[in-house]
């Protein structure tokens, strides 16, 4: 006979027992915080400095996302993952983040939703047209795929679709997605930071000037304090140093401040044109370009670089109006590749260039590494894979590009134009004479922890045209002729970024997600075997399942006496 009590107890006791489980788990839980990230990349992982500047939120930020409504199945992956990481960035700031999602084209008039569009596209957020297909018919929307930071009064708009323009509007998005955390986290700290970084802009041997320079010194005034410097003594209390096309040539006590400024830990990018070109004079069809003497090719080859005194010429380049013949008493003007101004759209997969879009170079040069013992050099950008160097003297002359440059002449490929260098550089001055009348008592022969130098052998990637009409500076990488706008702000200001970051957010960058597209062909093939499968064989499994477990039940309670 059954003992009815022992099986009431019994059942109780494991009752109990799995509600004190379950209030130890939750015990654990709260005092041991943990996140699994069961991806293969860790597609939905936080990267540690991003958390730990999540924790250290002492109010609460808003982040009022822009991208909601109809949306094709891309943009709506897209504002799935900015969702998810908003929610990961709500738990790690123990709520300090919180946000939401709006339409823009949901305002309730059309003068509301244009003055709404006009305001968005006036904090940064471009407008992108979606195009889709919906019960045979084309369907046009326009979305802002981007987002307002807020936080104590102060606000910044944030850009989220992003990516290089000559992917595929499936990588793109891809990109755009992988780059989610590093575009939100790096706005919230721009605005959140009590201390700003000091930037100084190195004057004094006719570099770019501020009209040339309005559209980067504007961004960088935007995130950091912009000083100059004049390299007259040692500079002291700034986070990074920018040289902008120098044509002068450095003294030798400039030279040494320089010097140790690096060797103290400093951060240094350098913009350097090695050959006198300009469009200026490029119209005679004889225009030789030669050498600047800015006397600083042996400091960088003790640190480990090199620009060559040479002109890339790539066939993948911007177009340059020319005249190529006459209507009438009406010239005929035509865009022609003009190869001295090359594309540059191949990048080493690092934190400063990850999903970088074309950047534009103007008389660019080639650029060799010399051995240095302790220091990294990693290539940044590279030019395509055909492309031709002419050493100097060059001739420049758009009446060059009325002839005929076969292919056969751009022989040459993938050839670097930016360099990062890190580690222990060797000071120029040691084991050598010090420039007179310097105080060299604090002498530092080789770099401190964190010293790094970034050099680009264009000048004129940090110059941004002039509207001749207004004379006002136009954004840089805006290039009036095609009405494209390049990369190279994004650029320089990842290149800053990563040089004064302490703190590691712009590691973000280096997140992966991996793109496992359908096989569209094998979908044709077999789709009516898997949909059986998904479908049939659930219901089968489910109908054997409830057999075997009606014989089981019945064999087990059959023994049972009623005695």
């Amino acid at each position: 006979m059954v003992n009815l009590k022992s099986r009431k107890l019994e059942s109780f006791l494991r009752f109990f027992i799995g509600v004190v489980a379950v209030v130890l788990l939750n015990v654990l839980a709260s005092a041991y915080f943990h996140r699994f990230d069961l991806t293969e990349e860790g597609r939905y992982s936080i990267k540690e400095p991003t958390k730990e500047m999540l924790r250290e939120l002492d109010d609460v930020v808003y982040v009022e996302v822009y991208l909601d409504g109809e949306l094709n199945a891309g943009f709506k992956r897209l504002q799935r993952s900015i969702r998810e990481t908003l929610e990961e960035f709500r738990v790690y700031s123990g709520d300090n983040i919180q946000y939401t999602f709006n339409d823009p084209s949901a305002a309730m008039s059309e003068k509301a939703r244009g003055e709404f569009m006009r305001a968005l596209m006036a904090k940064g957020i471009q407008p992108t047209n979606i195009i889709d297909e919906q019960n045979g018919n084309r369907v046009e929307k326009l979305v802002f795929p981007g987002a307002i930071v807020s936080y104590g009064g102060a606000e910044a708009g944030v850009m989220l679709l992003k990516g290089n323009k000559a992917a595929t509007a499936e990588e793109k998005l891809n990109q755009s997605i992988e780059g989610i955390e590093y575009e939100l986290a790096s706005a919230i700290r721009g605005l959140t930071s009590l201390e700003r970084k000091k930037i100084a802009l190195v004057k004094g041997h006719d570099e770019l000037d501020s009209l040339e320079m309005a559209s980067f010194a504007t961004a960088l005034a935007d995130l950091y304090d912009l000083g100059v410097e004049n390299l007259q003594a040692a500079p002291q209390g700034y986070d990074a140093l920018i040289i902008a096309k120098p044509t002068k040539a450095f003294s030798e006590s400039e030279k040494y401040h320089l010097d140790q400024y690096l060797m103290n830990g400093g951060k240094v990018l350098m913009l350097l044109d090695k050959l006198q070109a300009n469009m200026d004079s490029a119209s005679a069809a004889f225009n030789y370009a030669f050498p600047y003497n800015l006397n600083i090719d042996d400091q960088l080859f003790k640190y480990g670089i090199r620009i060559n005194s040479d002109l890339i010429m790539d066939n993948n380049a911007a177009g340059y109006p020319v005249v190529v013949g006459n209507m009438g008493d009406q010239p005929q003007i035509k865009l022609q590749n003009w190869p001295f101004y090359p594309i540059i759209n191949r990048f080493s997969d690092h934190a400063i260039t990850r999903n970088m879009d074309a950047v534009l170079l103007r008389f660019g040069s080639t650029m060799d590494t010399i051995k240095s013992p302790g220091v990294t050099k990693i290539p940044l950008m590279f030019t395509s894979q055909y492309t031709r160097v002419v050493s100097a003297p060059v001739n420049v002359s758009v009446q060059d590009l009325r002839a005929n440059m076969s292919a056969e002449k751009f022989n040459q490929q993938h050839l670097p134009t930016a360099y990062l260098l890190e580690g222990k550089f060797e000071s120029l001055y040691k084991n050598r004479f010090r420039p007179e009348n310097i105080d060299d008592s604090n002498f530092i022969e080789n770099a401190g922890a964190g010293a790094k130098l970034l050099v680009v052998s264009d000048g004129d990637i940090a110059r941004n045209e002039i509207n001749t009409r207004t004379n006002s500076p136009q954004p840089l990488g805006f290039y009036p002729f095609a009405q494209n706008t390049f990369a190279n702000q994004d650029f320089l200001m990842n290149a800053v970024a990563y040089l004064i970051d302490d703190e590691g957010i712009i590691t973000a960058r280096n997140k992966e997600i991996k793109i496992r597209p359908l096989n569209k062909v094998k979908i044709s093939n077999e789709k009516t075997k898997w949909q059986i499968i998904n479908m049939v064989v659930p219901v089968l499994l489910l109908i054997v399942y409830g057999v075997v477990r009606f014989y089981w039940r019945k064999k087990k309670y059959t023994g049972f006496g009623t005695d």
